[in-house]
């Protein structure tokens, strides 16, 4: 937006022409202290505050300058810069009177830059357009509760764990012999036994899924061949790929030469392919890709397919992450990174967020989808709504490869930034899906960051998932966000198991060991990831 020069003061301009986030820039001038005695009524202090909402910006910014910048006859020079880099000045006339405005810099009055949140005038919207309202429409899953949504969210409210020796190969000699491996999976009545035997487990996982998800929301093959495939868009990330078979033909090409390569190792080895097999099995001919940004990816996935929903590109998106990961490469990688737990000899009490005694994550596996679809078109096809996706963000830490910021700014700014672009103020979330790995910085790291942005945290509730499957890495944000929207529609929300000793510096409830009934308002899911990858999604109540 741009703020007319009638309203500012004579000494400067400040414009900016995209929408902003919820911090700005104010120069304090003593010539603009008495604003609001001058104007006198509140509803025209109101006005301004919201178009000071929209001031100042990510892209540009622009400041008139008056005294030593002016130019010829006292003109001004408008100084635009794109981040700290000048790019363009502009002269522009000079004011015939002095105003008093809303933002003012006098070059010789003007005191500190000041950096200051939104004023509270300034209410966050939320959508109102049902065309760009998004919604649930259907939930599917692979995890170690099996693939049935009910089965696995009454394992959470239990309280039971599914962390447990390693068997799929002999991790004996491996210094972590235990993860959250899926057992006894089969995609019967999904994928034919052709290929089921020739793909990865980790598109395995991402097919059924996605599959049960489609049949979720009424979206089977027979609904799906009546309705405009071009607007339905797949979207299924993974952190690692199909690392089995990148594996195997790694060591076929070690122990007998590259003519024993499968066919099938490139293709079944790159990222994208758990979306490409899906869209090729159900005929989907909208949006289509796949997001790594690790253990953040699904979470990144669900931003991105609200983005072409409310863009028009889409009317329906197949989203969430998917792995499979509990194998040799994938353990050994993790152990050389020093970031797993070592407790071999109690596995189900090793993942323990937020406990003085954790000691690293548990790695786990599998996939978690939703199906997330305008207001408008569910509606008009009378889907079963779920819930209502508000919004989501995403930032990145700049830091270190695996270690947190110490100051949590990379993940209390993507939190305030999912606020708002779901429209919602701070106080009116009260249930945190916590990212909750159980590493020793990264636990602290999150809590501190969500007490920067929630400065009152007596009503909120937060879990911690992995402390019962383990760390899914790229599907942990699809099978986290089924089990917060799972909060939303039951109305209780799991324990985090393995809470013994609770870090002093943790004053948020956790939900300790035992479930808790609690009746969700606006419910934020947290995922992070190596390279400093932060995402936050905000669900809550569907209402009409």
């Amino acid at each position: 937006m741009r703020i007319a020069h009638s309203r500012l003061h004579p000494c400067c301009s400040l414009t900016n022409q995209s929408w902003v986030r919820p911090y700005f820039f104010i120069f304090s001038c003593p010539e603009a202290t008495t604003f609001q005695e001058r104007k006198g009524q509140r509803e025209r202090e109101r006005e301004r505050e919201r178009e000071m909402a929209g001031i100042a910006g990510t892209c540009s910014a622009g400041l008139l300058f008056k005294g030593r910048e002016s130019g010829a006859n006292g003109a001004a020079s408008l100084v635009q810069y794109n981040g700290l880099r000048r790019v363009e000045n502009v002269l522009v006339a000079p004011p015939r009177k002095k105003l008093a405005g809303v933002i003012s810099a006098s070059a010789h009055k003007c005191g500190k830059i000041k950096a200051m949140a939104s004023p509270a005038g300034s209410a966050p919207k939320r959508e109102k357009d049902p065309k760009k309202r998004i919604v649930i429409t259907g939930m599917g899953l692979v995890s170690v509760f099996g693939n049935d949504i009910d089965t696995f969210y009454n394992k959470l409210l239990e309280g039971e764990s599914g962390i447990s020796l390693i068997d799929r190969f002999d991790a004996s000699s491996f210094s972590v012999r235990f993860a959250g491996q899926i057992r006894d999976f089969s995609s019967k009545g999904y994928i034919d036994g052709k290929n089921d035997r020739r793909l990865d487990d980790c598109w395995r996982y991402c097919i059924v899924a996605g599959k049960r998800a489609l049949e979720d929301a009424n979206l089977g093959s027979e609904v799906l061949d009546t309705m405009d495939k071009t607007r339905i868009g797949v979207l299924v990330g993974t952190g690692m790929g199909g690392i089995s078979v990148f594996s195997n033909g790694v060591e076929a090409l070690v122990q007998k030469g590259y003519k024993k390569i499968t066919p099938f190792f490139i293709p079944y080895s790159i990222t994208n392919m758990g979306s490409a097999l899906l869209a090729i099995d159900t005929g989907l001919m909208g949006p289509n890709y796949s997001i790594s940004t690790a253990c953040a990816t699904a979470n990144y996935c669900f931003c991105a397919a609200a983005n072409h929903i409310r863009r028009g590109e889409a009317d329906i998106m197949v989203v969430g992450g998917t792995e499979a990961a509990v194998m040799p490469t994938g353990v050994g990688g993790f152990i050389a990174c020093r970031a797993l737990s070592q407790r071999n000899e109690d596995p189900k009490r090793a993942s323990r967020p937020w406990d003085t005694g954790r000691d690293g994550f548990v790695m786990g596996e599998g996939s978690g989808v939703l199906i997330m679809e305008s207001l408008e078109h569910a509606l008009k096809r009378g889907a079963n709504i779920i819930a209502e996706y508000l919004g989501g963000a995403v930032t990145c830490d700049a830091h270190h490869m695996t270690d947190p910021r110490s100051d949590g700014l990379g993940v209390s700014s993507c939190i305030s930034k999912s606020l708002e672009d779901a429209g919602v103020f701070p106080e009116e979330v009260n249930y945190v899906n916590a990212h909750a790995t159980s590493t020793l910085a990264g636990d602290l790291a999150e809590v501190n960051a969500i007490k920067k942005v929630f400065k009152n945290t007596s009503e909120i509730k937060m879990n911690g998932t992995k402390s019962m499957i383990g760390h899914g890495l790229g599907a942990s944000g699809g099978l986290e966000a089924i089990a917060t929207i799972k909060a939303i529609t039951t109305g209780w929300v799991h324990p985090t198991i393995n809470q013994d000793n609770i870090e002093p510096d943790v004053t948020i409830d956790t939900v300790p060991n035992v479930k808790k009934q609690h009746e969700v308002n606006v419910a934020i899911s947290n995922s992070f990831g190596f390279g400093g990858h932060n995402s936050v999604v905000v669900f809550a109540p569907y209402t009409p």
